[in-house]
């Protein structure tokens, strides 16, 4: 078979390059082994996750024969605080207190269950003395009702029952706590996805060009085909693990149960996490290639590619920094509609839910509009730099080249 000349078709060129690309990665050693640690650490961290969960409650509180008419009241006074508690019933006070010694109990409500008495280990957690001092002044106030002639049950249904009435005038979306774990940690893989394969992009260029295998790969294909096949290569196999990851911790989540939501809701996190990694790491790697044509060390591919990265980070730490105290954040709904910021922001917002259809579309269809924009600005800087060695070619001088 003869070797391809310049004139072959595009997309022949550039196919030739992404599958050189995608061989040698996939038979890197280091690659799999990556790939095999990360998929280690998403396991070992749903187990992890599920063992430290337990119950699901906060404070496993104990009463006696004595004291188990507090059972009721102690648990709506802790859920009136935001805690949630088990209630366990024990023999005896000397078997509670074995228990707490052992670790099995939290507090043990003691005495005759006229008033509030606790034993604990050591000391009580903020939340759960609230949650008792609220216990304590209801069972005062039924006492005194009751020494007054009045019926304490329908005083505190009276009570349970009163409240604000809030007419908003927009619906607020109801963020779920899981939901928001996974759009942080949509963000965070798309982030290190970027930073790692969007800079191997970069250090492969570098690394051709100081080798000078970059003019024996020109004299087969065209500048640009070997660029953008660069990218796409570098990009599937970087898909390839991002899909394991993603498909691998979602079926560990929902399997050990750490994962509520639904199957369909998950799917969908994984789905709209591909899309923003493809999108996302099309737009910046096509850059990457382009500036790190512009240098002929190793050293030298951080510096080349900083402009462009500053938008990668500062789109990450506004996400994890602003989302997981204000979810409907307006700031971060502006900056995940511009594609600089879009394939960190996005996801992380998809994740969690709320965003408005056409705020999706948007965001997509701007960074499909830019990346063929970014292609003809790179595989201009690209040509003109990649044969170039020595000192640094400044980013004028690749674009005023002829």
């Amino acid at each position: 078979m003869t070797a391809p000349g310049r004139d072959q078709s595009s997309w022949a060129g550039v196919s030739l390059i992404a599958s050189r690309e995608i061989g040698i990665r996939l038979r890197s050693k280091a690659y799999r082994l990556s790939t095999l640690a990360l998929l280690i650490v998403i396991i070992g961290f749903t187990v992890v996750m599920k063992l430290i969960g337990g119950n699901g409650a906060d404070s496993t509180i104990g009463v006696t024969g004595a004291t188990s008419a507090l059972t009721a009241p102690m648990q709506a006074a802790a859920a009136a605080v935001g805690e949630t508690v088990e209630m366990k019933t024990v023999p005896d006070e000397a078997t509670g207190e074995a228990q707490l010694r052992d670790g099995d109990l939290d507090v043990l409500l003691v005495g005759d269950g006229t008033r509030v008495q606790a034993v604990v280990k050591k000391d009580l957690d903020d939340k759960a003395r609230t949650a008792l001092e609220l216990l304590a002044s209801r069972l005062a106030l039924d006492q005194q009702i009751a020494g007054l002639g009045g019926d304490p049950v329908q005083v505190n249904a009276a009570v349970a029952h009163a409240g604000v009435e809030v007419r908003p005038l927009e619906q607020p979306y109801p963020y779920n706590s899981q939901q928001l774990v996974l759009g942080i940690v949509a963000g965070v893989l798309i982030y290190l996805s970027l930073m790692l394969n969007g800079q191997s992009v970069a250090q492969g260029v570098v690394e051709e060009k100081t080798s000078r295998v970059v003019e024996l790969l020109l004299a087969t294909v065209r500048p640009w085909q070997l660029m953008t096949g660069k990218v796409l290569g570098i990009g599937a196999v970087g898909l390839i693990q991002m899909l394991a990851i993603g498909v691998v911790g979602i079926v560990a989540g929902l399997a050990t149960g750490v994962l509520t939501i639904s199957v369909s809701a998950a799917a969908g996190t994984v789905v709209w996490l591909i899309v923003w990694y493809l999108l996302g790491f099309l737009m910046y790697s096509i850059v990457f290639a382009g500036l790190g044509a512009l240098v002929s060390r190793q050293e030298d591919v951080g510096g080349a590619i900083t402009p462009a990265l500053f938008f990668v980070i500062a789109g990450y730490v506004v996400g994890i920094s602003v989302l997981p105290t204000d979810p409907g954040s307006r700031l971060v709904a502006i900056l995940s509609v511009i594609p600089v910021f879009a394939p960190t922001l996005m996801p992380m917002r998809l994740a969690m839910g709320g965003v408005a259809p056409w705020e999706a579309i948007l965001s997509v269809g701007l960074v499909v509009a830019l990346i063929p924009a970014l292609v003809w600005l790179s595989a201009r800087i690209y040509r003109n730099a990649v044969l170039r060695t020595g000192a640094k070619v400044r980013i004028r001088e690749a674009l005023r080249a002829a």
